[in-house]
């Protein structure tokens, strides 16, 4: 379900029209693209559709992944090879001039504007004054409400009925800079991270292209954003997924879907042969069934699982012991329960 561009007053600047490829757009202006994450990958494939010309992908530096923790590339610089576009994966590659020098691949390149979208890293004032139309970011939300690095997760975790994307014109502050144009969009009681993420991608790839035109040809009255009102989010960490079973069955439903599938939420249980085991929940409904256990204690009714919480209980789906494929709700009453 597409939100509609018309919001509340006051929520979002209006949405410019699309621009005509090649012409006040920009579209043979060159453009470096920052970004890293699965969310940047539609907004650079647009710019490439419309004819924009993206001269360079600044990514970060390859990570180790999975149990065998082999280096593996960022999903922006995959996308980028398969694109046959330069990739660099360290600012120091590009070897920016200092505010004194003046020198540097920043200045042969010459970019009119730097587009960002999930890099994952504070771009430096001396970096964003490099370019002619300065830098703009694409970010998840509807600034400056959860300004950082978790926004899309905040927004399952809250409850909230409705997200965004923002576009800003960037500044040395994290998601701090003046906006640009932003989209409203409905958050689903079904949404996880991942599904929610892909969504956003896709509208902030085409708000991107909508925006540029007008942008580029000086006809968009930017907003400072009202910092009184700004809220920050966090860097997730494995351990932010472990369930407190003292919450309501809403959090911590919230939870498994707003921390899905990266930290994941996770608890640990004792099994029929008093071995503790550690088991993520990939999937749950929250019920208002009450059982006389305490908080975190599974339990069966009608061939199904439920684990009592605070209030209420969840209704489990599907969920994964450590170190085994994940299963069925009735998999893992058979394997763990009976």
């Amino acid at each position: 379900m597409q939100a509609k561009n018309k919001s509340a007053k006051g929520a979002c600047p209006p949405v410019p029209k699309y621009g005509r490829r090649g012409s006040a757009s920009g579209g043979k202006s060159k453009i470096i693209f920052f970004g890293t994450s699965e969310f940047a990958v539609p907004s650079l494939k647009a710019l490439l559709q419309e004819g924009y010309h993206v001269v360079l992908v600044v990514t970060m530096p390859d990570k180790p992944a999975g149990r065998k923790q082999i280096l593996t590339p960022s999903a922006i610089k995959v996308e980028a090879q398969k694109l046959k576009l330069e990739v660099v994966d360290n600012l120091k590659d590009l070897k920016f001039p200092s505010a004194s020098l003046g020198t540097g691949k920043i200045k042969e390149i010459n970019p009119a504007i730097g587009i960002v979208a999930a890099y994952g890293k504070i771009i430096p004032k001396n970096i964003i004054d490099s370019f002619l139309d300065g830098c703009i970011n694409i970010h998840p939300s509807l600034l400056p409400k959860y300004r950082g690095p978790s926004p899309i997760q905040s927004a399952i975790l809250n409850g909230d009925k409705k997200t965004g994307v923002t576009i800003i014109k960037l500044d040395e502050k994290m998601d701090h800079g003046d906006r640009i144009s932003c989209i409203l969009y409905p958050v689903s009681s079904s949404d996880t991270y991942e599904s929610l993420s892909k969504k956003l991608a896709d509208e902030g790839a085409k708000l991107l292209v909508k925006t540029l035109p007008d942008y580029f040809s000086k006809k968009i009255k930017l907003e400072p954003q009202n910092d009184s009102q700004a809220t920050f989010t966090k860097i997730l960490k494995r351990e932010d997924g472990k369930i407190d079973w003292h919450k309501s069955a809403k959090e911590i439903e919230r939870q498994i879907r707003a921390y899905y599938p990266w930290p994941g939420s996770y608890s640990l249980f004792e099994n029929r042969k008093s071995q503790v085991v550690k088991v993520k929940i990939l999937s749950a409904q929250s019920t208002n069934d009450q059982f006389s256990a305490k908080p975190g204690s599974f339990q069966t009714k009608n061939g199904q699982l439920y684990i009592q919480c605070h209030k209420g209980s969840l209704l489990i789906n599907r969920l994964q012991p450590e170190g085994k494929k994940e299963m069925t709700d009735k998999e893992f009453i058979n394997g763990y329960l009976t």
